[in-house]
């Protein structure tokens, strides 16, 4: 998978920081908190797309990847309650150690950035990819997803592992949501979830990522 992107960087005292983003950030995409959990909405190309960064920050580890999306309009109908409460998104490497208070800042000094593009191996992208998820339950796991909240950004700080192995979601909702037939009128849209029973969530909510294609003009 080729990924247009822009790198850019911004230097607060003695540390640069490096920024990764979609050189197109998808518009048919928005999260949103929704308190008890998250809730991702997007298209066919938006969920290639950010399962591309997903990949794309397993690679990445001295890179914050941005996606911004907490100004674009949520899907048409049915139109979530707290569709306000929208969010940017920034994956984190964990060996980055980014403190998210200084991410205002860093944002703020950010200029228009370089042109790129990076080829992801078939690898990074396999929906099927072996998962060990017995050993994922166990005490010793450390690949764990870690979420925390500022500036409007929901931030994910996991291993590379982690994040290699949870891009499938998205993959998922590329390939299966275009040609969902709903078995239940509650359940209209193809949805996936990165779960607390799949044992890759630590200090994190519950993210639910929705196949959605009414997103209007």
């Amino acid at each position: 998978m080729r990924l247009p992107i822009t790198v850019h960087r911004a230097r607060l005292g003695a540390t640069e920081f490096k920024v990764i983003r979609p050189a197109r950030p998808p518009s048919h995409a928005v999260l949103i908190d929704r308190d008890r959990y998250l809730d991702v909405h997007l298209d066919r190309d938006a969920a290639l797309r950010l399962g591309g960064l997903w990949a794309l920050a397993a690679t990445s580890p001295r890179a914050l990847i941005h996606l911004p999306m907490r100004g674009n309009r949520p899907p048409s109908r049915p139109l979530p309650e707290d569709a306000a409460h929208r969010l940017d998104l920034v994956l984190v490497h964990h060996s980055l150690q980014f403190a998210p208070a200084r991410w205002k800042e860093v944002r703020g000094r950010l200029g228009p950035g370089r042109p790129r593009t990076v080829t992801l191996p078939g690898s990074a992208l396999e929906s099927d990819a072996v998962v060990d998820h017995a050993a994922r339950h166990h005490r010793e796991n450390r690949d764990l997803f870690h979420q925390h909240l500022h500036a409007e950004t929901l931030f994910m700080t996991g291993s590379a592992k982690v994040f290699r192995e949870t891009a499938r979601h998205f993959l998922d909702v590329a390939h299966e949501g275009p040609g969902h037939v709903p078995v239940h009128p509650d359940h209209p849209h193809f949805c996936t979830a990165l779960h607390p029973n799949d044992g890759v969530l630590g200090d994190a909510r519950e993210i639910h990522i929705r196949y959605r294609e009414d997103w209007g003009p």
